[in-house]
Order: structure tokens, then sequence, then C-alpha cells
């Protein structure tokens, strides 16, 4: 005889509605931008009510919060070890150059493969909402920073900035301009062509180098 299967209960049934209105809302934010994006798109989208939405989560500022909180940061930067977001925060260079290389290699190699969508919504609604941009500026800074700390140079935050805007070129080009070259090559080609110009910017200056054995 068949066990009956147990009903979810109710803190359950809030649970999976929530994650439904999230998941819709990251598809939205992502293929839409945050402007584009309204709160009765995303309930229809997950087969609930406006209002529903609106009790659960407040406000679509909230939402997109709710939806982006771990993307920005860890997604830009992530260690080459893997993991999760969580356990990447505060150790993801190791502390020299080959190390922030191989980390910022490895973590665009994967989002060249398969780029979250979370990732994505903010990339698009930042272009376009000053609220998205001013969030995603806040959350990647800790990791900007640390990543300005593993570069033995004179100019290391000159440095950090260059390496932070051709990852987001590439990923930005690649997913929504979908410019035919770069999204049609693969991620062995594009992290092939890139190392070199990585390894010079986290590499301290030959001239910096003979003066400190100086």
């Amino acid at each position: 005889m068949t066990e009956p299967t147990a009903r979810p209960t109710r803190a359950q049934q809030r649970r999976q509605t929530e994650d439904r209105i999230l998941t819709a809302a990251r598809q939205l934010f992502a293929e839409r931008g945050y402007d584009r994006t309204t709160i009765r798109a995303v309930a229809s989208s997950a087969g609930v009510d406006a209002g529903l939405v609106m009790h659960y989560f407040g406000s679509k500022d909230l939402l997109f919060a709710r939806v982006t909180e771990t993307a920005p940061a860890p997604d830009v930067f992530q260690a080459a070890t893997g993991g999760g977001a969580g356990a990447e925060a505060g150790e993801l260079y190791g502390g020299t150059p080959d190390e922030a290389t191989e980390a910022l290699l490895t973590s665009l190699g994967r989002r060249l493969t398969d780029e979250p969508e979370s990732s994505l919504a903010v990339l698009r609604s930042m272009l376009t909402n000053a609220d998205a941009a001013d969030r995603y500026r806040t959350a990647a800074q800790p990791q900007l920073d640390q990543l300005t700390e593993a570069i033995p140079a004179p100019d290391a935050d000159l440095r950090a900035s260059l390496l932070s805007a051709i990852i987001h070129g590439v990923i930005a080009e690649r997913y929504l301009l979908r410019l035919t070259n770069l999204a049609d090559a693969s991620p062995e080609q594009i992290i092939t062509l890139l190392r070199p110009c990585f390894e010079s910017l986290t590499t301290a200056p030959a001239d910096d180098a003979a003066d400190g054995q100086g």
C-alpha cells in the first residue's frame, strides 16, 4: 500500500512560492533590465498574483536586491578553486600576482561557459538604472580592493580597475551585445588571448622590481 505523500507545511509553501517568484524575477531582470521589468510581469511568469509579490518582497527595488544580493561581487571575481559565493569572499587571490591571474581567468572562463542569470540581471540593469549601478559598486568594491592588494605596483588600483573593465566588457559583449566573433569564440580561445594581458596587469613593472632590489 502506497504511503500518503506528506503535504507541505505553510512555511514550505511560502518558501516554494518565494523561490518561484525569485526565479521568474531573475530571468526577467536578465532579459529586460530593471526599468523594463514590472511586478505584474514577474507575477504572471511565476503564476501568482501581483499583490502576493508585493506582500513577500515589498517593492520592485527590494525584489531586485534579493535577486542580485549575492551576484555582483562573487560573480565578477570568483576564486580559482570554486565553491559557493560565501566561501569565496575574502579568499579570492591568495595574495600573489600569479594566483590573482589564475583566479580571474578561471572565473572568466566559467562565466564564458555558463553565465548566471543573476549576474546578467545586474549587468543589464546597471546600464540603465542608477540604483542598480550603486548597489553593484558597493558589493564589488571589497573584491576590487583585494585584487588591488595582490598587485605589486604603484598604480595597482588602476590596474585592478582595468582588469575589472576587461571582464565586464567581455561578458557584456558576449551576452548582451552578442557581437558575433566574441559570442562564437570558445572560452579557451578567449582565455588564451587574454592571459598575457592579465599577467602584464597583475605583475610589477620591470623598473619597479629593479628598484626593489636596489
